[in-house]
């Protein structure tokens, strides 16, 4: 079992992010700690997205506004364009050495990234996305954040939310050697679940994602008869606002 990667500074909160820091080897550390895993942090990002956008087909979802909240350097942004064929992108992220890395590797008039302290939910994104940040919020914050989520969506607006898997003994592998997320506790999907309810959302599913490593990539056209199952080292909780 394999763990994917966090996607972005703790968002919640004030002062200093622990992401800052690693404005300039954000990859690099990423993909040091998932090396145990046989892939690196553009597989998972990837694969992410082109489950999700299978997820969406299979509703007969097509959104063409994201906010990618916890965006981090903006790697997925380009992604949203290219696979789930996005026609706006906002980037949300609490860490300024983050934020100024992504502005400064993706110029493209349909994506913009903004601080989160400066963001305010407007309520008209077709799609908001996190992937890995709860674990970096406060719990106390924790509420406030899904709240965020959830007044930034339009009316039958859907919630893409990925956490790594407090269950996968990869996930907490990779986590001891990623430095910003030692001493993070993951969340697993049952918590995950209880919050987003109780943050007012409706679960349409939840699956889990990443269960053989590289060298048993061959069998990853399993991966489907296993996602109900909580093996994987990441999940995604697809939902909607009430």
């Amino acid at each position: 079992m394999i763990a994917a990667p966090s996607g972005a500074g703790r968002v919640g909160g004030s002062g200093a992010s622990p992401f800052d820091a690693h404005r300039d080897d954000y990859d690099d550390v990423l993909n040091r700690g998932l090396s145990v895993s046989g892939e690196n942090a553009a597989y998972f990002a990837r694969r992410r997205i082109e489950w999700l956008v299978g997820r969406l087909r299979e509703i007969g979802e097509r959104p063409s506004s994201v906010l990618d909240y916890g965006c981090g350097h903006g790697s997925s942004a380009p992604l949203f364009l290219e696979i789930l064929g996005a026609e706006r992108v906002l980037g949300v992220e609490k860490s300024s050495g983050l934020l100024e890395a992504a502005r400064a590797r993706h110029a493209d008039d349909r994506v913009r990234f903004v601080a989160r302290e400066a963001a305010e939910p407007d309520g008209g994104f077709d799609l908001a996305f996190c992937n890995g940040v709860f674990h970096h919020v406060a719990p106390e914050e924790r509420a406030g954040e899904v709240q965020f989520l959830r007044k930034s969506l339009r009316p039958g607006g859907l919630l893409a939310f990925w956490e790594n898997n407090a269950w996968n003994p990869g996930t907490r592998l990779v986590m001891s050697r990623i430095p910003f997320d030692q001493g993070t506790r993951p969340l697993a999907a049952t918590q995950a679940r209880r919050m987003l309810k109780a943050g007012g959302f409706s679960i349409l599913r939840t699956d889990h994602l990443f269960l053989f490593p590289g060298f048993l990539r061959g069998l990853r056209f399993l991966e489907p008869l296993f996602a109900a199952v909580p093996a994987g080292a990441q999940y995604q909780v697809l939902c909607r606002p009430d």
